[in-house]
């Protein structure tokens, strides 16, 4: 059975079920024991429906971002349009962390401002989990991007001074090479990519840089996971980056935020329509990203938030809800912080890569800069020499923050790995109300790199109640 003869199975069965509910809970009024009605379930078969009556699946080309100056920062969802990036394509193949390969690659990048005549004013720019290259509006892509506020002229990554690139990472979908591409015997690769650590999306982008004539960046710059990115910029090429911008982001992902990303990934593998990542010529699965999403906007945000935003407040009754004195709970979202989660799922399930998400949630979580964990990748250099006396700092009580009760166990090897960081200056921002990278990892890096012997760290913790979405 072709595609279009599966999917016009499909509609069909599913527009028989949806006909079927309807006749049920009419029939429902002329009796005595109601059918109940669930329509959040129902969302799920409706979204369904529109997918099979399209020819295909496509991302949605919509910009569909919320804007309201009280409200926190939004994440973007659109998907940005390919004639509004440039690509670069690697044709040489590229090692991998993990013993895998990749026969080539492409890099989705985009550019603010001029380079100079001597290319040695350029930012790279890290993008977070499922961002896109498409940081702030250009002349091709108007749209308001995910850092809008942060570059341009006179701004944090002004534009007069430097020249800014942004890049959709390796392992993304937004015009990057990644699971739902292509490999070179023309098939998606789907799960059969090759697992990606954090280096590796680095090393990509340094690719683009060599093909760019950029020997070295004045900054490596990011927030989230691009803040694990530029540390590892520094890490992996210590020669070509001038500064390390990193906030909200952390050397070595803890338990918690793994079990976060775990529980994300486990929901969307679940959704039958993944069908072990093969479902690129036939139904997403929609309903495990919807919900995979929530649970992610439930880490990136913070409980004070929710009760300045929201409350305790219940959604406004909807057309043929007959308001009453005392109003009827039900299964589905009453409350509004409810329906602002269903939003937020129902935004993204449908505008990114569910294998996308699972290869770079799990890149996040294999993260890890401490001495025993770069040696057994094997990426270790004669840097990574015990300490000497000379170089190591004590642990004195940093000015910056307040110190920790007692050290990690891992602390002494997480300073020992950050070792060829200790020459470059480095910015550490935290947030006290992120709760997926909070405040601790952010202190514990620039402990461990004063330990490593750095004199040129600088910490600044934000206030605010906006979580780890602080950084949009």
């Amino acid at each position: 059975m072709n595609l279009l003869a599966r999917n016009s199975f499909r509609l069909r069965a599913l527009s028989h079920r949806l006909s079927s509910l309807t006749f049920l809970r009419h029939q429902a009024t002329c009796t005595t024991k109601a059918i109940p009605s669930f329509p959040c379930v129902d969302a799920h078969a409706a979204r369904e429906s529109k997918i099979l009556a399209s020819s295909f699946y496509r991302y949605s080309q919509t910009d569909t971002r919320e804007s309201s100056s009280d409200s926190g920062p939004e994440p973007p969802y659109a998907r940005p349009n390919p004639l509004s990036y440039n690509t670069y394509r690697h044709q040489y193949p590229l090692e991998l962390t993990y013993g895998s390969t990749l026969p080539s690659f492409d890099i989705a990048y985009e550019t603010w401002g001029t380079l100079s005549p001597s290319r040695d004013n350029v930012i790279l720019l890290h993008t977070g989990l499922s961002a896109s290259s498409h940081a702030a509006s250009t002349e091709l892509n108007p749209t308001e991007g995910w850092w809008e506020k942060f570059i341009g002229p006179g701004r944090a990554l002004d534009t007069n001074q430097f020249f800014i690139i942004c890049t959709n990472v390796l392992g993304g979908c937004y015009g990057s090479t990644g699971p739902s591409s292509l490999d070179p015997e023309g098939q998606r690769y789907a799960t059969r990519f090759p697992i990606l650590s954090i280096f590796d999306m680095v090393r990509a982008q340094f690719k683009l840089l060599d093909h760019l004539g950029v020997q070295k960046l004045c900054a490596s710059v990011g927030s989230s996971m691009g803040g694990m990115q530029s540390l590892a910029a520094g890490w992996l090429f210590p020669d070509r980056v001038g500064k390390i911008v990193s906030i909200s982001g952390t050397a070595r992902s803890s338990p918690g935020s793994i079990a976060m990303r775990h529980a994300q990934r486990s929901v969307l593998m679940a959704d039958p329509n993944w069908n072990n990542g093969s479902y690129y010529d036939d139904l997403p699965p929609h309903t495990g990203m919807k919900l995979a999403r929530q649970i992610a906007t439930i880490t990136y945000r913070s409980g004070p938030e929710w009760d300045q935003r929201f409350g305790r407040k219940l959604r406004e009754l909807k057309d043929g809800e007959s308001p009453s004195p005392l109003r009827s709970p039900t299964l589905c979202p009453d409350f509004l912080i409810e329906t602002y989660l269903d939003h937020q799922g129902e935004q993204f399930c449908l505008k990114y890569d569910a294998n996308s998400l699972l290869y770079i949630s799990k890149a996040m979580d294999l993260f890890d800069l401490t001495l025993p964990a770069l040696r057994e990748l094997a990426m270790t250099t004669a840097t990574h020499a015990p300490p000497s006396s000379s170089s190591r700092q004590s642990t004195v009580p940093s000015k910056s923050h307040p110190p920790p009760l007692h050290y990690a166990p891992h602390f002494p090897e997480l300073a020992a790995g950050l070792e060829p960081l200790k020459s470059i200056p480095t910015l550490v921002l935290g947030v006290q109300s992120d709760i997926l990278f909070p405040v601790e990892q952010q202190r514990e890096l620039v402990d461990a790199l004063r330990m490593a012997g750095s004199t040129q760290v600088s910490y600044f913790e934000l206030g605010g109640v906006w979580g780890h979405d602080t950084f949009l």
